[in-house]
């Protein structure tokens, strides 16, 4: 049964960092994987995992900087190649990981790109919804027995609180018939994302696989490289001098909820919903849209398996029975 979006009373919050989290929490045995484990708040939750014992495996499109930027973090770390936006290399990728481990007992979709202009993979699918939804998709199908092998496994899929502005077209999500709207395709992928989580929880609910969407938080990251100066000094995320918003959160705050989420006993039990701040996100209240909190869109059981079913007829993949 999907659980309530209701906090949890955790004892994390804004300004909690992923190390904090863990702190105390013996992950030794376990095996985590982390796509985009290499930049901005993906590095900080393979340094918090990593340091809690676990054995951290990590997708990287650029293996080589991956090498270079992991390079100091203590632990178990290995570095596989993988292109979200590439069906073969996930493949691949899930396969390689079956070589290293039987079992997967964390799996945390971090991997994004981020109001990029149009580009489209080689099946023609816009990139930003290819790489952070179908292919995230398309990974955790191929991962799923190891997922299952565990018997309480948990999927953290990074939303955003860009999910609010939706964009959602299941009969043109590849912008083919609209035109192409860099944050409104952001929207989507994002909405997405936290659909995903919805409904992956309720097939892996039986069998122990509980997974959860996030929102890290506003950070300045690589993340933004598609973005101007000037674009974000519009959105007031930098002043006039190049200062960040002083509500921005550092990678090691942002990396907090994931870590979160894939830790905390006190998300025993629940699954489905959609975390800020290392707590279950309240409703999002419409006369304030930029203060954070849950839509009802992406609480839409119906709207996550329409979703699903276009996701297998996208990718050609479906979920092991």
């Amino acid at each position: 049964m999907t659980s309530p979006q209701a906090p949890v009373n955790s004892p994390f919050g804004y300004r909690s960092t992923a190390r904090e989290v863990v702190e105390g929490v013996d992950l030794a045995g376990k095996t985590v994987v982390v796509t985009g484990g290499y930049s901005g708040i993906g590095t900080e939750t393979v340094h918090a995992l990593a340091g809690a014992g676990a054995q951290v495996i990590v997708g990287a499109r650029r293996p080589d900087q991956a090498e270079d930027v992991l390079e100091g973090v203590s632990g178990d770390i290995a570095i596989l190649p993988l292109d979200l936006s590439d069906p073969a290399s996930i493949d691949a990728f899930a396969e390689e990981v079956a070589e290293e481990t039987a079992t997967i007992d964390i799996l945390i979709n971090n991997a994004a790109i981020m109001a990029s202009p149009l580009a489209r993979d080689a099946r023609g699918y816009e990139m930003q919804f290819a790489t952070n939804h179908l292919g995230h998709f398309q990974l955790a199908a191929r991962l799923w027995p190891l997922l299952l092998a565990d018997g309480g496994a948990r999927v953290v899929a990074l939303s955003s609180i860009g999910h609010r502005l939706n964009g959602l077209d299941l009969d043109d999500p590849h912008f083919e018939r609209r035109d192409y709207d860099k944050w409104l395709a952001y929207g989507q992928a994002k909405s997405a994302n936290a659909l995903f989580a919805l409904q992956l929880d309720k097939l892996g609910e039986a069998q122990g696989v509980r997974a959860f969407a996030v929102h890290p938080g506003g950070i300045a990251t690589p993340l933004q490289r598609h973005l101007t100066m000037e674009e974000q000094r519009a959105m007031g995320w930098y002043d006039e001098e190049g200062n960040v918003h002083e509500a921005f959160k550092s990678t090691e705050e942002g990396a907090s909820t994931s870590v979160w989420c894939a830790v905390s006993p006190l998300l025993e039990g629940k699954g489905g919903v959609y975390c800020e701040d290392c707590d279950i996100a309240i409703p999002a209240d419409p006369e304030n849209p930029r203060a954070g909190g849950c839509w009802p869109h992406i609480r839409d059981e119906d709207l996550a398996k329409a979703l699903w079913r276009k996701s297998e007829e996208l990718t050609g993949v479906a979920f092991p029975g």
